[in-house]
């Protein structure tokens, strides 16, 4: 069992908080297009602070939860890029201006690492609580990973997110981004921009995200701490991660069956735990190393296989996959001004 004291998890909360403060700041006082070589250098630095938290932590508590913490990353890192498909269409659904989008992506990023917070803290109790909680995350990841493979081909529908309908019919929005503000007042009636119905959806789209990745990633380890880490670590460098592969997505055109097999394993492994705690000892069980090993093999496959896929039919476009299918959508008028 890993102790983790207070004082660590205020740093870490701290260190974490600092790093996004430090996005929103940047968002906020120098809204700007990011370049390809500002998204990089980004890049390259919430890696580099995730892999030195990880050398450290498993200095610190030992190997085997250093173990732990690489794989839980590498899961919600992958699990992550399929967020930034979403987030792709999110952006263009709602015409986000290129200077507005790193101040969109980082109040999201901040909306889910809040969710999830929330959600590991739930996900832990369950777990502590009643061990029959492994059963139903497997079986909930298995179904995920079912119909993340049936619809891979599929988007999912943004104007159909119950959160964004009932904004759109409650509140009153404007035509445009208003420098990007979220409220502003017109004619002394204070109003919302379309960029805190950006807002909005990707806060909902997070929260599914979130049912899916929690799961994940305690089917790696039980530790809160390392579950919370792996999951902030993550999400702390997608801001960059979009600006730096937004243009290379559509390549990934396999990414959705890897990760549906990835769901898969980790809900057999999360079984498999189950059953061998409350049925039979003697039911084998899947390592975190093997797991770490599976998981690499299955990114570094669909990857290369994407690459060589697209390479030979150009016209091939990647999706993120949705979790049901949606009806065909009527054209929309080509009369209507704005993004509402």
């Amino acid at each position: 069992m890993l102790q983790i004291s207070a004082l660590v998890w205020t740093v870490t909360i701290g260190l974490i908080l600092i790093l996004l403060a430090g996005d929103l700041i940047l968002a906020a006082v120098r809204p700007h297009r990011v370049g390809f070589g500002e998204a990089t250098a980004w890049s390259v630095f919430y890696i580099l602070v995730a892999v030195a938290f990880g050398v450290w932590f498993a200095a610190r508590y030992g190997g085997e939860f250093g173990t732990e913490y690489f794989a839980g990353y590498i899961v919600e890192k992958s699990l992550s890029v399929d967020n930034l498909f979403v987030f792709v269409i999110i952006m263009t659904t709602f015409a986000v201006p290129a200077e507005h989008q790193h101040k969109v992506l980082t109040f999201g990023i901040m909306l889910a690492l809040i969710m999830r917070a929330i959600f590991i803290a739930l996900g832990a109790t369950l777990l502590a609580l009643f061990s029959f909680m492994f059963l139903l995350f497997g079986l909930l990841l298995i179904y995920t990973a079912v119909q993340l493979f049936r619809h891979r081909d599929e988007d999912p529908d943004i104007e159909d997110n119950v959160i964004v309908k009932a904004a759109r019919r409650i509140l009153p929005i404007t035509a445009d981004y208003v420098g990007g503000k979220l409220t502003t007042r017109i004619d002394g009636r204070w109003m919302v921009t379309p960029l805190f119905i950006v807002l909005l959806s990707i806060g909902s789209i997070d929260l599914l995200f979130a049912l899916d990745s929690i799961p994940a990633v305690f089917g790696i380890t039980e530790e809160a701490y390392i579950v919370f880490t792996a999951n902030a670590f993550a999400l702390l460098g997608l801001r960059a991660l979009f600006f730096l592969v937004k243009g290379l997505l559509d390549r990934l055109v396999y990414l959705s069956v890897g990760l549906a097999l990835i769901l898969a394993f980790i809900g057999v492994k999360l079984i498999l735990h189950w059953a061998h705690v409350d049925l039979n000892e003697g039911v084998p069980e899947i390592s975190t190393p093997i797991s770490l090993a599976v998981i690499a093999f299955v990114l570094a496959v669909v990857t290369v296989a994407s690459l060589i896929k697209t390479r030979r039919d150009p016209t091939t476009k990647a999706h993120p996959g949705s979790l049901r299918a949606h009806p065909p959508k009527a054209k929309e008028s080509s009369q209507e001004a704005g993004p509402f």
